[in-house]
């Protein structure tokens, strides 16, 4: 395990881990969800733990003890905060029932649930109360149940529009409207058009667009870098499983064995992403939801992460250049991790015709109404036996990508960002041929770690010599240890500085170099 990705732990003199209590401060204050379940605080002064996200304040500093674990916290005597509930916190088993819940409600809800019945009826279905499971889909999706049954109901609705001469009292009965002006009024606030105009519109390109997927606003605090987010993510596209165009990112997407895709565009008035899926069934959108807020980091603080960055005089300017940097989550952190592998780094980017043949060789196919997607990206059990090398892959890292596959099917290696990244870290380390970096980048994307450095990346460094920066030196990058726990966000800023500085071929020098020398072979009046 590297130092630029131990997180909010540090070696302790004996070799064992401990935390760092400055760092975990500084992610108490930012109430950033993304350290909710990675350790916990005990107040001595009332016996409690809680989560780092916990809304009550701890009091002074020297009444407060830091556990990596809920139960460490509760070996040491501490019983659980009633406000925060972090045995409840992601990661434990509390919350995975929740979302258990959750999908159980969505499955229901597809299946007609709330055309007749009740939101009481329904929870009591689920087994808890309405209120509580208003507050699972508010926390899990964004959205209440009836926001969500409703958007299913018009989904199916605008397909029978599309499909069927049925008069619009007729599909308002047979979805579940209660009339045809209900009726109406869902399907223009969701399309901006009316059911006769899309009816109008059925046998065109533009209507196909319309028929098809749920709708679910993510909301962000602003401000928010939606363009660098998308040129980062563009340079690194899957062909195949992305797509970007015209500012709006699209990938094909499997959740729960049901396959489809997404689509999300920016809403900068809402401060929200406008997500619209398109899957069989419905029963894993919270799923969905989960994964696009942590591949477009939407539960970052900007505005906090800004004013801690403030604090470096090199990171100042950056920072009131481009407010509201993100960094890239991953969608499926065995995808990141095998382009990692393949040598996509935060400053370089790995060959797309060869991740595309792995893609069209060993990628499920896949019919979706979005052009240029065709393909899933290749699973661990495919990757785990597939002949990488005949597929142009270098063998050393088709031996790599092989012994990562295993880990993940036999389930020694989780790559879902709900698992503490020093202990994936360590998990990724025993895999043959992967360096520093690799992990690195693996921590930042795939583990969402916000505190990932990649202090070996060569490219990072040359970021350093934007405009008015001393040039660069090894073991440079110590200078922002001060910024912990966002140094992710200092690299992303890095990076973006990169791609600003011109940094000339060495051809192009040698070619400025033979012109100077034949211009200095001429006679005078020719030059």
């Amino acid at each position: 395990m590297t130092e630029s990705i131990a997180g909010p732990h540090i070696r302790g003199a004996s070799g064992t881990l401990e935390l760092d209590p400055a760092f975990c401060w500084h992610a108490v204050y930012s109430r950033d969800r993304r350290f909710d379940g990675r350790f916990f605080a005990g107040i001595t002064s009332t016996g409690i733990y809680c989560r780092p996200i916990c809304p009550v304040s701890f009091g002074s500093p020297t009444n407060v003890r830091w556990f990596q674990s809920a139960s460490a916290a509760e070996a040491a005597g501490f019983r659980p905060c009633k406000r925060c509930r972090p045995d409840t916190s992601p990661g434990t088993s509390a919350w995975f029932g929740t979302w258990a819940v959750v999908s159980h409600a969505v499955k229901l809800i597809s299946e007609g649930a709330l055309n007749e019945g009740s939101l009481e009826q329904l929870a009591e279905r689920v087994g808890i109360g309405s209120r509580h499971l208003r507050r699972l889909f508010n926390r899990h999706l964004g959205s209440s149940p009836l926001k969500i049954a409703r958007a299913h109901r018009v989904q199916i609705a605008t397909s029978l529009i599309a499909e069927t001469n049925l008069s619009s009292r007729q599909i308002a009965s047979s979805t579940g409207f209660c009339s045809v002006r209900q009726f109406n009024h869902s399907v223009k606030a969701a399309f901006g058009r009316s059911p006769t105009q899309l009816r109008r519109l059925r046998k065109t390109s533009e209507a196909a667009q319309c028929q098809t997927g749920i709708v679910v606003y993510l909301p962000y605090r602003a401000p928010f870098d939606w363009l660098h987010l998308l040129r980062f993510l563009s340079e690194r596209v899957t062909p195949g499983v992305e797509q970007i165009e015209n500012g709006v990112y699209r990938r094909t997407i499997e959740v729960g064995g049901v396959a489809g895709a997404i689509e999300v565009r920016n809403e900068p008035d809402h401060t929200r992403l406008a997500t619209r899926v398109v899957l069989a069934e419905y029963q894993g959108l919270m799923q969905v939801v989960q994964r696009a807020s942590r591949l477009f980091d939407l539960g970052a603080d900007a505005p906090h992460i800004a004013r801690h960055l403030r604090h470096d005089r090199m990171l100042a300017e950056m920072v009131a250049e481009r407010p509201g940097l993100r960094v890239p989550g991953a969608w499926d952190g065995f995808e990141v991790a095998v382009r990692a592998v393949l040598g996509q780094r935060l400053t370089s980017v790995d060959s797309p015709e060869r991740i595309g043949r792995i893609v069209r060789e060993f990628g499920q196919p896949l019919d979706v109404q979005f052009p240029r997607l065709s393909h899933l990206f290749p699973r661990p059990e495919i990757l785990a036996s597939a002949d990488l090398a005949g597929a142009g892959v270098p063998r050393a890292q088709a031996e790599t990508i092989t012994a990562l596959a295993r880990s993940v099917v036999q389930r020694k290696l989780k790559l879902d960002g709900y698992q503490r990244a020093d202990l994936v870290a360590a998990s990724l380390s025993g895999i043959p041929n992967l360096n520093d970096d690799a992990l690195t980048y693996i921590a930042m994307r795939a583990l969402g770690e916000p505190n990932a450095l990649p202090e070996a990346d060569a490219g990072l460094r040359h970021g350093l010599r934007a405009p008015g920066m001393p040039r660069p030196r090894v073991g440079s990058m110590n200078r922002f240890d001060h910024l912990r726990p966002w140094r992710a966000y200092a690299a992303m800023h890095l990076w973006a500085a990169a791609q600003h500085v011109k940094r000339p071929s060495r051809f192009s020098r040698n070619r400025g170099r033979n012109t100077r020398r034949s211009r200095s072979r001429l006679p005078a009046a020719a030059v």
